[in-house]
């Protein structure tokens, strides 16, 4: 009978445990010195990014509720004679808060449909479609994010003095505004991005299925791709709400013109503090919509894996 023969397993090669990628090794890290200035740095690195970003803003919010008299004197005090909370109602009536705040909704809520719109189905055709001539179109798309904007101002607003073909004016209308802030490439390309990093075995599996091109996009490529649709929302309203320069021109009716447009209009006729207070409320909403959709910028939830085996 032939003796069993024990054959050693193969040597397991070597493998560092972790890899040093910081300019402090673990090794320092464990020195009390180093430690406690690390602490330091980090902690006064912090502190001046929370003056530098949320002061303008804390201030601002201090400011609009604190007199005239006692921003000019103390700028930096902190409520030296109370809280002046009729700053914010008078502001809202005599600055008519309401009426120019509907109409930066309106503005907002018209730029985020058409940019979603163009970016959505610009990344897609892009990205999943890949037409013969997707790769002309790419370079076209990317050769426009090195035109300035400024260039661009005077043949847009005779264009949209006398749109071509159907030669009717769109001045003094929220179309002026609408449609030209949806020719975002910078959309299209954060879209695109995205899509490309999306499983092509679903799109594979759902063509087998007998899904167009529309059900693709409507009901596989759109569900997945929350995360970056949230994030486009975000800029797409922040940027028309902030927007001054075209909305301006294109807007010369008061009636019709946003918050951007007319709050520093009538800044020469307002009191210092119910200004302030003007300025408050038209940040609440984009200060309320960065923090409903932070964790889309912080997170990386949605960009992969979705196939499972």
């Amino acid at each position: 009978m032939a003796a069993n023969v024990r054959i050693p397993a193969p040597a397991r090669r070597r493998t560092p445990e972790t890899v040093e990628r910081g300019i402090v090794s673990s090794h320092d890290r464990r020195r009390p010195s180093v430690r406690g200035s690390l602490w330091v740095l980090q902690g006064g690195l912090l502190t001046a990014l929370v003056v530098v970003g949320l002061g303008p803003i804390l201030w601002l919010a201090k400011a609009a509720v604190t007199p005239t008299q006692e921003t000019l004197r103390d700028p930096l005090g902190l409520f030296p004679t109370g809280v002046d909370w009729a700053n914010l109602a008078t502001a809202w009536n005599r600055a008519e808060i309401d009426h120019y705040f509907v109409n930066t909704l309106i503005v907002a809520a018209g730029a985020w449909f058409f940019q979603i719109l163009v970016a959505t189905t610009g990344g897609y055709v892009l990205s999943v479609l890949r037409p013969r001539y997707g790769n002309a179109i790419f370079a076209l798309v990317l050769a426009t994010l090195f035109v300035p904007s400024v260039v661009l101002l005077v043949p847009l607003y005779l264009t949209i003095l006398d749109v071509p073909i159907v030669h009717v004016s769109l001045l003094n209308t929220f179309w002026a505004v609408w449609l030209p802030m949806g020719a975002s490439a910078f959309n299209v390309l954060l879209v695109k991005r995205f899509f490309d990093g999306l499983p092509r075995e679903i799109f594979e599996a759902a063509r087998v299925d007998g899904a167009g091109p529309f059900r693709l996009l409507w009901s596989i490529v759109l569900p997945m791709s929350k995360p970056i649709l949230g994030v486009v929302s975000v800029f797409a309203v922040i940027a028309a709400w902030k927007d001054y320069l075209w909305p301006m021109l294109v807007l010369p009716d008061p009636a019709n013109q946003p918050l951007s447009v007319r709050l520093p209009a009538i800044a020469p006729y307002l009191e210092l503090d119910v200004f302030l207070a003007a300025l408050a409320i038209s940040t609440v909403l984009p200060i309320a919509l960065f923090l409903a959709f932070q964790r889309l910028f912080l997170s990386g939830a949605g960009l992969g894996g979705a196939v499972k085996g």
